[in-house]
């Protein structure tokens, strides 16, 4: 009986994933995202990279963001959960404002800001940190979301944007919790990690409002991080590798978190980051170690990885699009196999509640890969090209495994509209994110059989982009030498012109997987389950009763 009812709350749970749960929908935890980071002699063709799956409910809808030149005395505000602000209901809040610099940048708004118009590109990954470090209720002005869009609105390379982070947030404090936010230009890449000074800091104390600290990931490496702190010993006489606030060291032993007379190092993840390791976050960081140095090894169940790997061959955006589309397949951890898979591999996991977990465990294993993400992105910032031109990137909204990667260049100056509409109480054929949401969620039904189309479709458009690219970027070069504003009037129209034929063809894919797999059939045929998959639940167990059995034999006497 036990298995019989798992088969069908498998079934169930698919099922439920495709009409929604409606206006009872609950909203993921925070921590869910997974970054990664390339430096340029790790990449294939010198790009530096990185890599963003916003894996919760956050706000999708992208937007561009004018720069400007500005008048002395102008103002800032200053916003809180701009994080969600997908509906009218969770639109932010204004918490204050700061002084207005002479000239801004273009950037790119969504939930996380991730571009600017000088190919600064950004990732980004929670890791709460000690909840002693939270600056919510002592006036604390900056969330992270707030802190990179004024980052990307005035910072022209990565170690500049850092220190414009990181001088905001000591100024006027830092409110959330402990955050890694992926920083890169073309010819470097940084990981930043925050968090707030807690009871320290009050407004006008003297103290540093927050406590951060940079690492450059070496130019032939590739980082990944996954909800939690992995900056550890700090060199700051090496400002080539090392950037930190004014409160990297005081902070802590003020509160009683290191004592620089014990005779241990001082790591920054140990005295700032969250404490507790689970495989939640160090399987992640390994998965994607080991899928670009499997020559290194590394054990899947160590609590603690090297900050970077030398990956064994050089990295390609594709090969970081197919990362982030990894459910462990071939591992031991593979989340296509076994009955918590169901008859069609379905790797989705919806959540459950932490008291239902066995002891010891944080449940279910957790991939890369994510059906709960908002939207997933892969950046390319390229030294050799014009700004307009050398930053592109690769957005697909909703979740990585369904996604389409379309191009977007950091000097357009629109984007389409369906880009712009998300809610997830209101379907609409209108946004591009309810076309990819939809077909990710359908496929929950017959996973293994509807995987094969969607990544057929994926290779036909994704494909064609890269194809695209260098003839593309050509022509945009030779516009630009001559009239830069054509350049990115060109580039504009193109970045218009995949966006729009992307999405039209996804709700066509829809419309097609909808009737290819309908009550159970693959194309009017039906391909019943797996027999090893028949095997674990009770098919073939009923057993005909004794008084029925001249019915089904055509000997039954009603008179009798």
């Amino acid at each position: 009986m036990r298995v019989r009812i798992v088969g069908l709350c498998i079934l169930l749970v698919a099922v439920l994933g495709v009409v929604g749960l409606g206006q009872w929908a609950v909203e993921p935890a925070d921590e869910n995202c997974t970054m990664i980071v390339v430096g340029k002699d790790a990449s294939v063709d010198g790009s530096v990279m990185t890599t963003h799956t916003c894996d919760g409910w956050y706000d999708s809808r992208l937007f561009v963001v004018p720069g400007g030149t500005h008048e002395a005395g102008e103002m800032v505000p200053i916003y809180k959960n701009m994080l969600h602000a997908d509906r009218a209901d969770r639109q932010p809040e204004v918490i204050g404002e700061i002084p207005q610099v002479s000239e801004t940048y273009t950037y790119f708004q969504i939930a996380y800001p991730f571009m600017n118009e000088h190919q600064i590109m950004m990732g980004e990954h929670t890791f709460s940190g000690r909840r002693e470090f939270r600056s919510s209720s002592t006036g604390a002005l900056f969330y992270i979301e707030q802190l990179q869009a004024i980052g990307l609105q005035r910072g022209k390379t990565a170690r500049e944007t850092i220190q414009i982070m990181g001088d905001l947030a000591d100024e006027y404090g830092y409110a959330d919790g402990g955050e890694a936010i992926s920083v890169c230009d073309p010819n470097e890449a940084w990981v930043f990690e925050i968090v707030g000074a807690g009871p320290l800091w009050q407004p006008g104390s003297g103290e540093p409002g927050a406590v951060w600290v940079a690492e450059r990931v070496p130019d032939n490496a590739v980082y990944a991080g996954a909800n939690r702190s992995l900056i550890g010993e700090i060199d700051l006489s090496d400002p080539d590798n090392f950037m930190a606030g004014a409160g990297i060291y005081s902070v802590g032993e003020k509160l009683g978190f290191w004592d620089p007379n014990a005779g241990k190092p001082f790591r920054y993840w140990e005295v700032y980051g969250y404490k507790t390791d689970n495989f939640y976050n160090s399987r992640r960081e390994w998965r994607v170690r080991d899928l670009v140095a499997p020559s290194l090894e590394l054990d899947p169940y160590a609590r603690r990885f090297p900050f970077s790997v030398v990956p064994d061959e050089l990295v390609s955006a594709a090969d970081l699009m197919a990362i982030q589309r990894d459910y462990y397949e071939g591992t031991p951890f593979d989340l296509t196999q076994g009955l918590s898979a169901g008859p069609f591999g379905t790797p989705d996991r919806y959540a459950t509640s932490s008291s239902q977990n066995p002891e010891g465990s944080v449940g279910w294993e957790r991939a890369i890969a994510m059906f709960r993400c908002s939207y997933t992105i892969v950046s390319q910032s390229r030294a050799w090209l014009p700004d307009p031109i050398g930053g592109v990137m690769w957005f697909g909204p909703d979740d990585p495994a369904g996604t389409i990667y379309m191009p977007i260049y950091c000097g357009v100056t629109s984007l389409p509209e369906s880009l712009q509409i998300m809610d997830r109480y209101d379907f609409t054929r209108d946004s591009a994110w309810w076309a990819f949401d939809f077909v990710e969620n359908w496929a929950n039904l017959a996973w293994s059989y509807m995987i094969e189309d969607i990544r057929a479709h994926q290779a036909q458009f994704e494909g064609e982009s890269f194809a695209m690219q260098p003839a593309i970027e050509s022509a945009a070069l030779q516009l630009y030498e001559t009239d830069p504003a054509l350049a990115v009037t060109f580039l504009t129209n193109y970045t218009a012109d995949v966006v729009n034929r992307t999405v039209a063809a996804q709700w066509d894919f829809a419309d097609m997987m909808v009737t290819k797999y309908n009550d159970g059939y693959v194309n009017n045929s039906s391909k019943g389950y797996p027999q090893e998959w028949l095997d674990q639940t009770d098919f073939g167990s009923t057993t005909m009763l004794e008084d029925f059995k001249d019915i089904w034999y055509g000997e039954y006497d009603p008179n009798e």
